[in-house]
């Protein structure tokens, strides 16, 4: 999440980067309550806080359905929303609508089998993950609440902000986030490809930041 304002002499915008509750350094306040519409107050509440305007709004993989959500509820402070290989609903849907009726069973029966019976693990790291990185990203991430997943979005209208879909080439088996760049490239949004797999943020993280540039600018 950008908000496109000078942050420095050299004119780069201020970025900031909110945690879901129950993850990362939030993981002390995971429950099982903890479902979508909690997510999309996260956000909503750092860009009213913050005051926060003419913000260009990135939502990575599961992120997709919490900044879809967000731009409906703040559609006055978004002014790009940004998929980057991500979920993009439409209203009524939740992830487990959104991918393949075996995939929900699985993540449904690993939070029901973790720990805290309703943490979904975190998916293995793309191959092409740079040990190094895996050894940094590993113990950050944390299991996921399954009512993030269970939820479906309830949207007030279609999303006014323009937007844009960054899709990971190197998708691996099963193409997840395939359809939504269809959709997008469908529906006369601004499309780019990135020679990534899922986590361009890591794996190609120059590649990443030129599209965001010209996004922004």
């Amino acid at each position: 999440m950008e908000k496109d304002a000078p942050a420095d002499a050299r004119g780069w915008p201020e970025l900031w980067t909110p945690t879901y509750t129950g993850l990362g350094e939030r993981t002390h306040l995971a429950h099982a309550g903890i479902d979508l519409d909690t997510h999309i107050r996260d956000v909503v509440a750092v860009l009213e806080t913050e005051d926060l305007t003419d913000v260009i709004l990135i939502g990575h993989s599961y992120g997709g359905m919490v900044a879809t959500g967000v731009a409906d509820r703040a559609r006055a402070r978004v002014a790009k929303l940004v998929y980057l290989d991500a979920f993009a609903p439409t209203d009524g849907q939740a992830v487990f609508d959104l991918v393949p009726p075996d995939i929900a069973r699985k993540m449904q029966a690993g939070a029901e089998a973790s720990a805290t019976g309703y943490g979904i693990p975190a998916n293995p790291m793309p191959s092409d993950t740079a040990p190094e990185d895996q050894a940094w990203a590993t113990p950050r991430r944390r299991p996921q609440p399954l009512q993030t997943f269970a939820t479906k979005l309830a949207l007030s209208v279609e999303a006014s902000a323009p937007r844009y879909y960054i899709y990971a080439k190197r998708a691996g088996i099963g193409d997840t986030f395939g359809r939504f760049y269809a959709r997008a490239q469908r529906e006369g949004w601004r499309t780019y490809e990135i020679d990534s797999s899922h986590n361009p943020h890591i794996t190609n993280p120059q590649g990443l930041l030129a599209i965001l540039q010209e996004i922004a600018a």
